[in-house]
């Protein structure tokens, strides 16, 4: 594929296209992990070649649990992707993260139950290392590039992945605040570990919806409530990723293009030619 799209953009709840790509191509893939939510669309956005895939499918018929996080990361990295952002619906769990404010997290807890987490299976063993979960540097420039649009941003917190898709219990919600969570969402773990496994860059532009269930004179979280919000800050994230893509340049080296070099623990005499097959794509470089 010529001139390949290094940016990636994951459109969650609310964001199912990228109005404004220039010669746009579709690109039906499949991956040995099965098929990706959609077809990836690829065009050009501000001289830049972008990548858009819709992560709960065309129409939104892909349950977060539902989701096949793994040919979507590994459909992205076949196209040549360097650094994905992932647009993502949120709740607040703090007060001064208020609905309409857009979240670019620090921190990640995976509290889902049963997601396929990681490429590594089958005959070949790898132990990423994600104490910090998304790149600094990336979400460093997400940042800039969504305050550019004038919203309201906030850079760092912890975001809390549930298993979805049913929203919180108040119990649940008081609880998660207690243990000093942010942000709520369905999707970002695994999306976010896989990433690293595939060397990918990866930032969440964390789109603040509700205040969850815990607030006591707020209105109960409702999926009204969810796309009111996000079809307001649709233009505001279209924006950002345009400033985004001025922002940072193709082939710029980052410590997480290389997460794999000492991750690998398999000896290569060890590792089936299947495996081999099905994970080359990520770690030919490493066992030649």
């Amino acid at each position: 594929m010529d001139n390949l799209p290094s940016l990636a953009i994951i459109g969650g709840s609310g964001l199912y296209e990228m109005p404004g790509l220039k010669d746009p191509k579709e690109y039906d893939l499949d991956t040995p992990f099965g098929k990706p939510s959609a077809p990836i669309i690829v065009g050009t956005l501000e001289e830049r070649k972008i990548a858009f895939l819709a992560r709960h499918g065309i129409g939104h018929h892909i349950s977060p649990s539902e989701i096949n996080f793994r040919a979507n990361i590994y459909a992205l990295k076949s196209l040549g992707v360097e650094r994905i952002v992932s647009i993502s619906a949120c709740g607040s769990l703090r007060e001064d993260y208020i609905p309409g404010d857009i979240v670019v997290p620090s921190q990640l807890f995976d509290f889902t139950r049963g997601r396929k987490r990681s490429f590594f299976e089958g005959g070949l063993v790898a132990h990423i290392s994600t104490a910090d979960p998304f790149c600094t540097d990336f979400s460093q420039a997400v940042f800039e590039a969504v305050r550019e649009t004038g919203a309201p941003a906030h850079l760092g917190g912890d975001f809390i992945t549930i298993e979805g898709p049913r929203f919180s219990t108040k119990s649940e919600s008081n609880t998660y605040r207690a243990w000093g969570m942010s942000i709520i969402g369905m999707t970002t773990a695994p999306e976010a570990f896989l990433a690293r496994e595939a060397e990918m860059c990866y930032a969440v532009m964390a789109h603040v919806t509700d205040y969850d269930v815990w607030h006591i004179s707020e209105e109960t979280v409702s999926v009204e409530m969810v796309i009111e919000i996000l079809h307001r800050n649709t233009q505001v994230a279209q924006q950002a990723i345009k400033n985004l893509a001025d922002r940072v340049q193709p082939g710029e080296d980052c410590a997480c293009q290389h997460a794999l070099a000492a991750a690998l623990i398999t000896q290569p005499s060890a590792i089936s030619p299947q495996a081999r097959e099905r994970l080359g794509l990520l770690v030919e470089k490493y066992l030649k």
